[in-house]
C-alpha cells in the first residue's frame, strides 16, 4: 500500500464504534480548524446510489466493506482536512496499513470511544446500523470487544467522549493537536 498524500499534519482521522459522535464531532472540529470536514459514509452512498443499510441488505456484508476499503483510501489520499471514518473501516488490513502510515507521517488518527451507558441513547439501536440488528446492546459490546485493540493500535490519541458535546470534544482534540504541534522557537 502506498502512503497517503494528503498532507497528514493538516489532517484528522476519526474513528470509533457506532455512536460515539464522528460525523458530529467531525464538523466541530473541522470548524474550530478552519478545514473542510468528510465522512466516508457518506461517500459510500453517494458512489453506490443508495444508504448503507440498503447496500448490506442488497449486495452484502462484503460488498460494502470493499467499498469502504476503497472510500478510505481514496479520502486518506486526497482529503485535506478532518475525516469521519465508518465505524468498522479499521478492521480491514489494508485500511490499517494506511492508517499507520498515515499517523507515520504526522497524521493524527483519533478513537473516540464511548461506553454503552452513554451510546444507547444517541444511536437508539435503530434499523439505520444494520450490524447492530437483533439484541443491539448485546451485538454493540461485541462489536467493541473485537474493534477497541485495533482502534486503540491505529489511533494517535484517544478522546473519551461520554457526557461531552460534540464541541467539547473538538475543543480537545485541538487542545491535544497545538500541544504536539512545535512552536518557531521549538523548532532548531
Amino acid at each position: 500500500m502506498n502512503a497517503p498524500t494528503a498532507d497528514a499534519a493538516h489532517t484528522v482521522v476519526l474513528v470509533g464504534p457506532p455512536g460515539c459522535g464522528k460525523s458530529t464531532a467531525a464538523r466541530s472540529l473541522a470548524s474550530r480548524l478552519g478545514s473542510p470536514w468528510r465522512d466516508t459514509d457518506t461517500d459510500i452512498e453517494r458512489t453506490a446510489g443508495k444508504s448503507i443499510s440498503e447496500i448490506f441488505v442488497d449486495d452484502g456484508e462484503s460488498h460494502f466493506r470493499a467499498l469502504e476499503r476503497d472510500a478510505v483510501a481514496t479520502a486518506l489520499r486526497t482529503h485535506p482536512g478532518i475525516l469521519a471514518l465508518g465505524g468498522g473501516a479499521v478492521l480491514d488490513p489494508a485500511t490499517q496499513e494506511l492508517l499507520t502510515g498515515y499517523a507515520a507521517a504526522g497524521g493524527t488518527v483519533v478513537f473516540l470511544d464511548v461506553s454503552l451507558a452513554h451510546v444507547a441513547p444517541r444511536v437508539g439501536f435503530n434499523q439505520s446500523r444494520p450490524l447492530l440488528l437483533g439484541n443491539p446492546r448485546a451485538r454493540w459490546q461485541a462489536l467493541m470487544t473485537e474493534r477497541r485493540p485495533v482502534y486503540e493500535r491505529v489511533a494517535t490519541l484517544h478522546v473519551h467522549t461520554d457526557g461531552k458535546t460534540s464541541a467539547q470534544v473538538a475543543d480537545e482534540i485541538v487542545a491535544a493537536l497545538r500541544a504536539r504541534t512545535p512552536t518557531p522557537k521549538d523548532t532548531p
